[in-house]
């Protein structure tokens, strides 16, 4: 009978461990212990693995597609990644193989594994919880380089290219308290997205650092819509009438919260003294944030620049055989106009 060909899968099981780490491990990369390397090489002895470079280096070698995987690519921000992507790739040789999984974990996956299937060189894409780990895995296992772009941390078992999230909340809550607002909320975003919980974390822990209030009712889910957050917006400060300034997740949600301000019958401003005026700083500066009066301030985390870092990292890991792992945070500008 023919035996079976042992794969990475069969080793990590073997181990106890991911696919990744098993990946790391044969690369000689990351940070992994002594003891989990020790595991790793015990079970590759065991079931007599050999690694199939030949195949992996053919693949690179002879395929000009990379593949990204974003959320939503009609997202501004997004589309900012893939225009800076796309142009470093095309320096190089490669053309894209572009896709989007939305909130869906099982999309994504399929996604990636769609991508695995046509032979692409290397992926990148933006992670989700309930899904990272998954195709960080099946990535290792096929051999491919990856790396993960756009919104929040991963692991430490591949490259990634992020803003820095919580220093923008930061920022733009210590800029809103320095401007003398004491009643600050967070309007937007999802309870399972990594980007907002990373932002809400920089903005808690500086209303606790200046001995400022913050409440569960100021931290405000709403989707990504201008509708939904004008209407959110205005039902939040009806009901809480305090509040002088609103951290905005997305740029949409602080384009519809000028007309969720100007419904509760305040106006956008930086001048909370007279109690009317209410303070808007967004995240990801978009153009339209020019066009509104007076024009949102922002903190720009720097879109174009996430996706053409990315598409170097890439490019250097599909030619490299062995390259060590990579984090690439970026920080934030304060762009600041008139409404804050």
């Amino acid at each position: 009978m023919t035996q079976r060909k042992v794969k990475i899968t069969d080793v990590a099981e073997y181990a106890g461990v991911s696919v990744s780490t098993v990946s790391l491990v044969l690369g000689n990369k990351g940070r992994i212990s002594e003891a989990t390397i020790s595991k790793v090489n015990e079970a590759i002895k065991t079931l007599g693995y050999v690694r199939n470079k030949a195949a992996a280096n053919l693949r690179s070698s002879q395929s000009n597609l990379v593949g990204l995987v974003l959320k939503d690519i009609t997202d501004p921000f997004y589309t900012e990644i893939t225009a800076g992507f796309s142009q470093i790739l095309e320096k190089h040789g490669f053309m894209l193989f572009l896709a989007q999984c939305g909130d869906s974990p099982e999309r994504l996956e399929k996604c990636v594994q769609s991508m695995i299937q046509q032979g692409v060189a290397g992926v990148a894409f933006s992670p989700l919880r309930g899904a990272s780990q998954n195709v960080i895995d099946m990535l290792a296992q096929a051999e491919i380089p990856a790396v993960c772009v756009a919104r929040a941390t991963v692991n430490d078992d591949i490259d990634y290219v992020v803003p820095d999230n919580t220093l923008a909340a930061k920022r733009a809550t210590q800029h809103l308290v320095e401007q003398g607002h004491r009643h600050i909320a967070y309007v937007g975003g999802q309870g399972d997205s990594l980007t907002r919980a990373e932002r809400i974390g920089g903005y808690c822990t500086t209303l606790i650092q200046y001995g400022l209030p913050f409440k569960n009712e100021w931290i405000v889910e709403c989707e990504g819509s201008q509708k939904a957050a004008a209407n959110t917006v205005q039902e939040l400060l009806t009901q809480h009438p305090k509040i002088t300034a609103i951290l905005c997740h997305r740029p949409a949600t602080a384009l519809g919260a000028v007309y969720g301000v100007e419904r509760a019958n305040r106006t956008v401003g930086r001048d909370n003294y007279i109690g009317q005026q209410v303070a808007l700083i967004g995240f990801d500066d978009v153009a339209e944030a020019e066009l509104t009066h007076p024009p949102l301030t922002f903190m720009s985390s720097t879109a174009s620049e996430i996706g053409e870092q990315a598409g170097k990292r890439l490019v250097q890991k599909m030619k490299a055989s062995e390259p060590a792992v990579e984090k690439v945070v970026l920080a934030p500008e304060l762009i600041i106009r008139g409404s804050a």
